[in-house]
């Protein structure tokens, strides 16, 4: 068996959640794509400049996060291992965007 028999697709057609947020001073958009069980099997984000570094390190983060989690990983898991400060704030782009997520999820705004 090879690591894409492991892989869970999501459907070609599925419905998408955007939302923005700024990290270090610059502007992101986030989509999430959930499987039919409610899990997030899917994170595209991009920097409000296309085709700078900034925007590209965020298409990579959520390309390698997306298949993680197409692959089994725990989001829950991957978002408490990322960096973050000594009040428990995210540092990077991935953790910030997973917290607004979870926050979501729970009902907070």
């Amino acid at each position: 068996m090879t690591a894409a028999d492991l892989r869970q697709r999501l459907s070609d057609r599925r419905a998408s959640e955007s939302f923005t947020f700024e990290v270090g001073g610059l502007r992101f958009t986030a989509t999430i794509s959930r499987f039919p069980d409610g899990r997030i099997g899917e994170l595209s984000l991009n920097n409000h400049k296309f085709g700078n570094q900034s925007d590209t390190n965020a298409r990579d983060a959520a390309i390698v996060l997306s298949f993680a989690l197409q692959h089994g990983a725990d989001i829950d898991e991957i978002r408490k291992a990322l960096c973050r400060d000594g009040q428990g704030r995210a540092l990077g782009l991935v953790g910030a965007a997973l917290d607004l997520i979870a926050g979501q999820d729970r009902g907070q705004p």
